[in-house]
C-alpha cells in the first residue's frame, strides 16, 4: 500500500480515501507518483500527495510534472488577465494586435475564434519538427502565413498544439513579455504557484519525469483526416516532455510543468471572485466572461464539447456536476479546474499518463468524491 502524505479537512475523508485508491487501481490507471489539491472560497482545504518518480525518490507536495494540454487553461487565464486589463478583447479580430496574421485571408478572424478552436489553424501545412517548436519565431510564421483549414467559425477542431502559439503570441504582442515570463510574473510570483510555462533551471529538480502510458493508443489513428492535422505534424510521443530541450521551451499548448498546489491555487484564485489572499488576478466579470460558450457544436477531434476562452466546459460532466465548471486536462489525465459557483479550485497531478486524451477515470473519481464531500 502507498502511504499518502499531506493535510485534509476532515469533511474531506473520502476524498482522501479515492486518492489512495488510484495507487492500487487496475491498470492502465494505477497512480506511480500524484498529488490533489483543493481550494475552497480561497482557503485550501486538502492536499495531499503519494508515491515516487520514475527515479525512485519520492513524490513530494512540490513535484513538479508536464501537464500537457492542462498547460491551455493556464495560457488561457493569462489572456483572460489582459482582457480584464482593457488591453485585448474576445471580440477584437487578432490582426489588429498581430498584423502579419491577416495574410491568406485571416483577416477577420476574432480572438474569440481562435481561443474555442474555430479558426482553422489546427495543424501546420509546413513539414514542423518538434525542435520547430523550441523557436517561437519560426511557428508564429509559420501560422501567421498560412491558410485556414477551413473558413474560420464554421468548424470547431481541436488546436491540439498550434493553440498555445496563437495565444501566447497574443499575449507577447500586448504584454511585451513572453507567455512564460508572463505566467511567471503575474502567476508564479503573484500568487506564490508552482505553474511555469518554460521551467527555469532553478527549478527542474522538482521535476518528476513521466511515464508513457500503458495501453497506449497511437494519437491520430482513426481520427478524421480533418482533425488529424493537428497531432501527426509533427507526431507527438508521450516520452518527449522527459528531455532539457523541451523542458526549457515555452509551448503554452503542451509543456506547462506544475505541482498539484500550482493548479489549484490558480484556479482557486479564478473562481474565488479572483482572490487569493491580498493577490487580486483578475474581476469576476472578466472570469464569466471567460466561461461564456463560445462555440457548442461537436469537436472534430474530440467530439461533444463546449469551448469558453480557451477552457473547457464542463458538458460531459468530467469535473463534477456543474456544467459550468471548467478548466483544462492534459493528455495522460492531469487537470485543473474551478467552479466559480462554489468557489472551488482543483490541481490534480501525476506522472503515470493514462492513455485517454480526455475521461481518465481517475480525474472523474476524485471530482465525484470532493463534490460529495462538499
Amino acid at each position: 500500500m502507498t502511504d499518502v502524505f499531506g493535510t485534509s479537512d476532515p469533511a474531506f475523508k473520502r476524498v482522501r480515501e479515492v486518492f489512495t485508491a488510484t495507487f492500487t487501481a487496475a491498470e492502465p490507471y494505477r497512480n506511480v507518483g500524484a498529488s490533489l489539491c483543493v481550494y475552497v472560497r480561497g482557503n485550501c482545504v486538502l492536499s495531499l500527495f503519494g508515491g515516487t518518480t520514475p527515479a525512485g525518490t519520492p513524490w513530494m507536495g512540490d513535484t513538479l510534472v508536464n501537464i500537457w494540454s492542462a498547460t491551455k487553461g493556464v495560457t488561457a487565464i493569462a489572456v483572460a488577465i489582459l482582457v480584464d486589463e482593457g488591453k485585448l478583447s474576445y471580440a477584437d479580430r487578432v490582426a489588429k494586435h498581430w498584423p502579419e496574421f491577416a495574410a491568406n485571408d485571416k483577416q477577420d478572424i476574432t480572438v474569440a475564434q481562435l481561443l474555442s478552436h474555430q479558426a482553422g489553424l489546427n495543424g501546420f501545412d509546413e513539414p514542423t519538427t518538434v525542435d520547430d517548436f523550441c523557436n517561437w519565431t519560426v511557428v508564429t510564421s509559420r501560422l501567421a502565413a498560412q491558410k485556414p483549414a477551413w473558413p474560420p467559425g464554421e468548424k470547431t477542431s481541436y488546436h491540439a498544439t498550434t493553440y498555445g502559439f496563437l495565444a501566447g503570441e497574443l499575449v507577447r504582442r500586448i504584454s511585451g513579455k513572453s507567455i512564460g515570463a508572463f505566467v511567471a510574473e503575474r502567476v508564479g510570483a503573484g500568487l506564490q504557484a508552482d505553474v511555469f510555462i518554460g521551467v527555469p533551471a532553478s527549478e527542474r529538480s522538482r521535476i518528476s519525469k513521466i511515464i508513457p502510458p500503458k495501453a497506449a493508443r497511437p494519437l491520430g489513428v482513426d481520427m478524421d483526416p480533418l482533425a488529424r492535422r493537428a497531432v501527426g505534424n509533427p507526431q507527438l510521443s508521450a516520452d518527449l516532455p522527459n528531455n532539457d530541450e523541451w523542458i526549457a521551451a515555452e509551448m503554452p499548448a503542451l509543456n506547462g510543468h506544475a505541482s498539484a498546489v500550482g493548479l489549484a491555487k490558480l484556479y482557486g484564485a479564478v473562481a474565488n471572485d479572483g482572490r487569493l489572499g491580498p493577490v487580486h488576478l483578475l474581476s469576476r466579470k472578466s472570469v464569466e466572461r471567460m466561461r461564456e460558450p463560445l462555440s457548442i457544436r461537436p469537436d472534430v477531434m474530440l467530439g461533444p464539447r463546449t469551448w469558453g476562452a480557451g477552457v473547457v466546459l464542463n458538458a460531459e460532466g468530467n469535473y463534477g456536476p456543474n456544467k459550468l465548471t471548467f478548466g483544462h486536462t492534459g493528455w495522460g489525465g492531469s487537470f485543473g479546474c474551478g467552479d466559480l459557483d462554489r468557489g472551488l479550485g482543483i490541481g490534480y497531478v501525476h506522472n503515470q499518463m493514462g492513455p485517454d486524451v480526455t475521461g481518465d477515470p481517475r480525474g472523474i473519481s476524485l471530482c465525484r468524491a470532493i463534490y460529495e464531500c462538499l
